[in-house]
């Protein structure tokens, strides 16, 4: 084996240990005691590097079905990709969620360089906007929409008039079965319940709480069962939400990144060695 191949296995093994937890000083201690000497700084490069490589390859890689979320790492907001059809991350950026022109501008660009056709995100209402002006399929996460209308539903069944409170289990049961049709039901249902009486700076009573929901149910159920129409776009983004789990975990073992190009560089390579 040649001297360049040698160099070649040994910064990917730094790399792979690296991904598996160690931390750059670990690394090198552990590697002397094989007679390899390698300074903690020289890993750090190898990751930086593999970094670099990770995201030329990924530049143009067809990715149809694309799962989209924001998180906090190291204090810091991030924008995370993965591609659903096989998991890997695609992208990160340095773009808080809450951001949405900047979010809407960095997903505009991935859509041309990956062609994707559906994102599946979380039920923030600024990815509706941004999926409808870019005109991208879009899946809602049946996973949020479950957890957020479980809370919703269990408060409003406390403070509903006795004679409304039958709508709740009929609300329970079409999250639950998701029919094609419950946009249908829910708009009839809708209709039947008292317009709001209160004035726009006032407290809303339950019934218009009740009323407020539906509604936004109804608007959404087309999100809700995007996958109906697409074999390929799974019911939840928890791929996404792994990922990024796995993500904050590693920052968290290497005490922190010291700057945001260090965090997206080892987030992405970690992320590959991950899937």
């Amino acid at each position: 084996m040649s001297p360049a191949q040698q160099s070649q296995r040994l910064m990917k093994l730094c790399v792979i240990m690296w991904s598996l937890g160690l931390s750059h000083r670990s690394l090198a201690l552990i590697l002397s005691v094989f007679g390899v000497s390698l300074s903690h700084m020289s890993g750090w490069r190898d990751v930086q590097d593999e970094g670099r490589q990770i995201r030329r390859r990924l530049k143009w890689k067809p990715a149809r079905i694309v799962g989209v979320d924001g998180a906090w790492v190291n204090s810091q907001g991030i924008m995370v990709a993965v591609d659903l059809g096989d998991g890997p991350v695609l992208a990160l950026a340095e773009i808080d969620e809450k951001e949405k022109g900047a979010v809407e501008a960095w997903l505009k660009g991935l859509k041309q360089q990956h062609n994707i056709g559906a994102i599946v995100t979380d039920d923030l209402a600024t990815y509706k906007e941004i999926a409808r002006d870019l005109e991208m399929g879009h899946q809602i996460c049946q996973f949020h929409v479950r957890r957020w209308t479980g809370k919703t539903l269990k408060l409003l069944e406390q403070e509903l008039p006795p004679e409304w409170r039958y709508v709740i289990p009929k609300l329970q049961d079409l999250i639950h079965d998701l029919p094609s049709h419950g946009s249908k039901v829910l708009h009839e249902l809708w209709k039947q319940i008292p317009s709001r009486t209160t004035l726009p700076d006032e407290k809303r009573i339950p019934l218009e709480k009740l009323r407020d929901l539906v509604l936004r149910l109804s608007k959404d159920w087309e999100r809700y069962i995007e996958f109906y129409h697409d074999p390929g776009i799974p019911w939840t983004n928890n791929r996404t939400e792994q990922i990024i789990g796995r993500l904050k975990n590693r920052a968290k073992r290497v005490r922190g990144y010291k700057n945001t190009e260090g965090l997206l560089a080892g987030s992405l390579v970690a992320s590959q060695f991950w899937t």
